[in-house]
């Protein structure tokens, strides 16, 4: 899976190492985010306690912090709107998703929402990614549904 291209305060995009490197840590933080919205839906609580806590996670050297900050106050803070939008584009309520499915949805419709820097391409791939690995055996394909009706619907010119 890529990412998106590095910015200039991150490695430079001239090296195919450094910009490897950039996706892989924003791949990371994406796993920690899921792990941490995971948490949440559990044990609901304020933003800056995941961060913490998730904060000393053995993985977190390898993420990019910021953007897993980001992701999960973002995801946080837009609960109510990104679920609105996931509840118009399935065939169930938002309650009813596993919260695996739930957290991988809220990431990626974050991203094509509030990160246009991100390719939608890599949103999807992203979230299908981590439904692979951490949710039901066929909870991937939901994800990519749906995350591909959003792209549609909000990305119309990447399409």
């Amino acid at each position: 899976m890529t990412d998106e291209p590095a910015r200039t305060k991150k490695p430079s995009a001239g090296s195919s190492q450094a910009a490897h490197t950039y996706a892989a840590t924003r791949s990371v933080a994406r796993k920690l985010a899921l792990q941490a919205l995971y948490r949440w839906q559990l044990n609901d609580g304020p933003w800056q306690d995941l961060v913490q806590e998730f904060g000393e996670a053995e993985d977190m050297p390898r993420a990019d912090r910021e953007y897993f900050r980001e992701l999960v106050e973002g995801v946080w803070g837009a609960r109510e709107a990104l679920d609105t939008r996931l509840a118009e584009m399935m065939d169930r309520t938002p309650e009813q998703l596993d919260p695996v499915e739930h957290a991988a949805l809220l990431i990626g419709l974050y991203e094509l929402t509030s990160r246009p820097e991100v390719p939608y391409r890599v949103s999807i791939n992203e979230a299908v990614g981590l439904t692979k690995r951490f949710g039901g055996t066929d909870g991937h394909k939901f994800v990519n549904a749906v995350l591909d009706r959003a792209a549609r619907s909000l990305r119309p010119h990447e399409h």
